[in-house]
């Protein structure tokens, strides 16, 4: 890889934007002491940074042409041992906008320039201090919202699936090797490379790349959100489950029918982990155009969801269309998680429950017992809550140790399994050795794309790091 390093030194305030008690600006490059140095003193002499002790906090004064700007802690970090793998000042000053904005003009009138975003951990990318998927991890890191998200982002940023990957990537590139020294010999008619041996191993390596693949629908969940759809037909209780999930009047609740007419969509962290929750409008023969798009809207929803919460009203015991409805969306789960729920259930006695959840198991051909529940009044929102937790517990803990959460990770995975799957057709027509390994290259390509290894375009990595925020 042979990419463009600038050799600017740069700068840019490393937290969050705002008001606070303290704020860190970053400084990296060649020439970070220098430039800071002239800056900074103590009991009024200047402090060559380079000649102080690395990673040791120094307290002292922030000045320019003689004007005390504030007083700060400065932390240099001497080449490569710092997060850029370049000399590196980190100065904590006051949190005040003020201070920020002089401290940084200070720093450009020196010589630094502001840096661009993600720019310090593209840096630290190409001067080896990490692969790529672990730099894109640091920005998940910065993202997370969940503990769960957080834990994927951290085995990302420890090595994750690059690790796995690059020996799978190195197992390809011997075995490709081999294959094209059979092409520099070719009067020899001799095999250098053991063809069950390359087919065991595409075995084994497809196996892997469709698990990581597969991984990502509950990645991609975790990461963003895991989509949580509440359905059922009109005033069973759908926005008043909501608003009791979230403990706040988010939706509208009425005994009039259709009055969700669009989606509400809200968030909440449980056990762990974001919920996306999505109120859907009850499904119903209208005339009204405004209620019909809701309505439809709805059934979109419905298919993007990951956790399905069918909702019935318990006091509508022979009302048929609730449960012909709950069966079409049963019917159209596939793999997604079914829960059945029995709402406004205070009012049903023992006997009353017994024979809604046979008549419900027997609607649905299935023994799973229905979770009875008072959105109005709280009851069983807790059991409903750690069944959710337990749903996400259970998904984790069945996929992959390692799970795929970014997209350009998920794409390139698809491009390599695809590839090799070309190779093994291409292998069981008979192609020739030249044509099979243009597509173990391919696969090979895409795999060392997600860690950075075959990366020659500086636009790509643009791309990646353009998504990062300022200071990072």
């Amino acid at each position: 890889m042979h990419l463009p390093l600038s050799s600017d030194t740069i700068c840019a305030v490393a937290t969050a934007p705002g008001v606070g008690g303290i704020a860190v600006i970053r400084v990296s490059g060649a020439d970070a002491f220098r430039f800071v140095s002239p800056l900074f003193r103590q009991r009024e002499r200047t402090v060559h940074l380079s000649e102080a002790k690395p990673r040791y906090a120094l307290y002292g004064e922030f000045v320019e042409a003689d004007e005390l700007i504030d007083e700060v802690v400065v932390t240099p970090f001497v080449a490569p041992h710092s997060f850029t793998g370049e000399h590196t000042v980190e100065i904590s000053c006051h949190g005040s906008v003020y201070i920020r904005q002089r401290i940084l003009e200070a720093l450009i009138n020196q010589g630094c320039r502001m840096a661009q975003p993600g720019e310090f951990t593209r840096r630290a990318y190409l001067n080896g201090r990490m692969d790529l998927s672990r730099a894109e991890a640091v920005a998940d890191i910065i993202a997370s919202e969940s503990k769960a998200q957080h834990q994927m982002a951290m085995k990302q940023l420890r090595g994750g699936y690059s690790e796995e990957l690059n020996a799978l990537r190195e197992e390809l590139l011997r075995l490709t090797g081999l294959m094209e020294l059979e092409l520099d010999f070719p009067e020899e008619d001799v095999e250098f490379a053991d063809r069950t041996e390359l087919l065991t191993l595409c075995d084994q390596i497809e196996l892997k790349l469709q698990k990581l693949i597969d991984s990502y629908r509950l990645g991609n969940a975790v990461k963003r959100g895991i989509p949580v759809a509440i359905v059922g037909t009109t005033n069973v209780g759908k926005s008043t489950l909501l608003n009791a999930l979230l403990g706040e009047e988010r939706a509208i609740v009425s005994d009039i029918h259709g009055t969700t007419r669009d989606t509400i969509e809200d968030t909440m962290h449980i056990g762990g982990y974001l919920f996306r929750f999505v109120d859907t409008a009850g499904l119903r023969e209208t005339t009204d155009t405004i209620e019909s798009l809701g309505i439809e809207r709805s059934r979109n929803k419905i298919k993007e969801a990951d956790i399905i919460l069918a909702v019935v009203d318990g006091t509508r015991l022979n009302e048929a269309s609730q449960l012909d409805y709950i069966k079409s969306i049963w019917d159209e789960r596939g793999e997604r998680t079914f829960m059945l729920l029995v709402n406004k259930s205070e009012s049903l006695t023992e006997t009353e429950r017994i024979g809604l959840s046979e008549a419900l198991q027997t609607k649905l051909s299935t023994t799973t017992t229905p979770l009875f529940i008072s959105a109005r009044e709280g009851k069983g929102i807790n059991e409903l809550q750690g069944a959710l937790t337990d749903v996400m517990d259970t998904a984790k803990a069945s996929e992959a140790d390692l799970i795929v959460s970014n997209a350009r990770h998920h794409q390139l995975l698809r491009d390599a399994l695809d590839a090799l799957l070309r190779m093994r057709s291409g292998f069981d027509m008979g192609l020739s050795t030249d044509l099979l390994t243009l597509d173990l290259r391919h696969a090979i390509t895409s795999i060392g794309e997600i860690t950075g290894r075959d990366i020659t375009s500086d636009d790509t990595l643009h791309y990646i790091f353009a998504h990062f925020c300022i200071g990072k």
